[in-house]
């Protein structure tokens, strides 16, 4: 059997052409690399934020909505003779058809007046449901197992948009004993009535009256709203949109609703880079909360940190006498007055210093929270803080 040599459709290069082959080779490989990589970066998934998350179309909006009514049904726990329950009782009665004698009031243990809130969330129609929140009025102790009756709800306008109507549903409970102890868990002077209040009545929306549609962003920014225009005219086509202000962007839109619609589900769904947020400090005094952004910078600084204790008791001290002295025992006051200071600890900002060194550094230095605050405070006061600080 007779075997035939391999031939290479590409044939390896006599020692003559080594160098010009690596000089062919070696561009070319460098260039397909380079290809690759630029590619690995674009598939690569870029975080960008949705406008629906950052913004809002103006008009498309909830309205709030309040009433009044009265709790039925409640074992003892309403409000306790108070005149205006009493007046509702009656005008509930009388629309029943039920006229009560003149001076005779009704028991008021098992009844309660009640405020009533919703939200009537924006393009609602007649016929939809609405949660509905129950918060007693007066002096009523617990509204659990009560019903709401019949009661209109109103808008800013003093319109009537919703009916509410229901049993209440109550998180908290209360028990009380005839000594006047008692305990309570939660709040069982408020509740919630799911899916109590019908719409009767739909608010105009001027989403599909302007001859424009407007975007409002949650937070005022000059580069958001240049970013989400252009971000916009990118998809859409140029001049599509345009940033009024740092908080408007106007968009060109057709008369037709279905077509408006349609572009205002797009627009909604485009993602959009944004510039990093302004660099906020955050601080509750009263909670010793403090939340620091991610772009707050600490130019060069040092911070010693250390507590002074001081710490006064009192004791007493009997004084006994002699036997035959003829003194009296007397009881004397002992005063101790201790103070102690915690070796204080000195950590060194290096400039540029991010988060994640403010952090490490006040751990370091093993401050609570309210010490925290009185760092950041001198930080800023130092011109070493380079962050808006809010104290809230």
């Amino acid at each position: 059997m007779k075997i035939w040599p391999f031939h290479s459709p590409h044939p390896e290069p006599r020692r003559g052409q080594n160098a010009l082959w690596r000089s062919l080779v070696s561009p070319l490989a460098i260039f397909i690399a380079g290809v690759a990589a630029l590619l690995l970066v674009a598939a690569t998934p870029v975080h960008a934020e949705r406008i629906k998350d950052i913004a809002r179309f103006s008009g498309v909006r909830s309205n709030a909505l309040t009433g009044y009514g009265i709790v039925v049904g409640l074992s003892g726990t309403g409000d306790d003779n108070l005149e205006y329950t009493v007046q509702s009782l009656k005008s509930a009665a009388a629309r029943l058809g039920v006229q009560l004698p003149p001076g005779v009031n009704p028991g008021l243990k098992n009844a309660a007046a009640v405020m009533l809130t919703a939200e009537l969330p924006a393009f609602a129609k007649p016929g939809q449901r609405l949660d509905v929140t129950v918060s007693a009025l007066g002096k009523a102790k617990s509204l659990r197992g009560g019903t709401l009756l019949l009661a209109p709800m109103q808008g800013a306008d003093g319109e009537v948009y919703a009916l509410a109507q229901g049993n209440l549903a109550v998180g908290g409970f209360g028990a009380e004993g005839k000594d006047g102890s008692k305990i309570v868990v939660g709040t069982p002077s408020s509740g919630r009535v799911p899916g109590g209040a019908s719409v009767e009545r739909a608010i105009a929306s001027p989403f599909a009256e302007n001859a424009r549609m407007t975007l409002d962003l949650s937070d005022g920014d000059f580069s958001a709203a240049t970013s989400v225009a252009a971000a916009i005219n990118t998809a859409l086509g140029p001049g599509t949109a345009s940033a009024e202000d740092a908080t408007t962007i106007a968009i060109t839109a057709p008369p037709d609703l279905a077509r408006r619609m349609a572009l205002a589900a797009r627009i909604e769904n485009l993602d959009v880079q944004l510039s990093p947020p302004v660099a906020r400090v955050i601080v509750n005094a009263r909670t010793g909360t403090v939340v620091i952004g991610g772009e707050v910078r600490i130019l060069p600084a040092a911070i010693a940190h250390g507590n002074l204790t001081v710490r006064i008791t009192e004791s007493q001290q009997a004084s006994q006498p002699g036997a035959l002295s003829g003194g009296r025992t007397t009881v004397t006051q002992q005063s101790s007055v201790e103070a102690s200071e915690a070796p204080a600890r000195m950590s060194l900002f290096q400039p540029g210093a991010r988060l994640g060194d403010i952090v490490n550094a006040v751990n370091a230095l093993g401050a609570a929270p309210g010490d925290l605050v009185a760092i950041l405070e001198a930080l800023k006061a130092a011109g070493a803080l380079r962050a808006e600080l809010v104290v809230i």
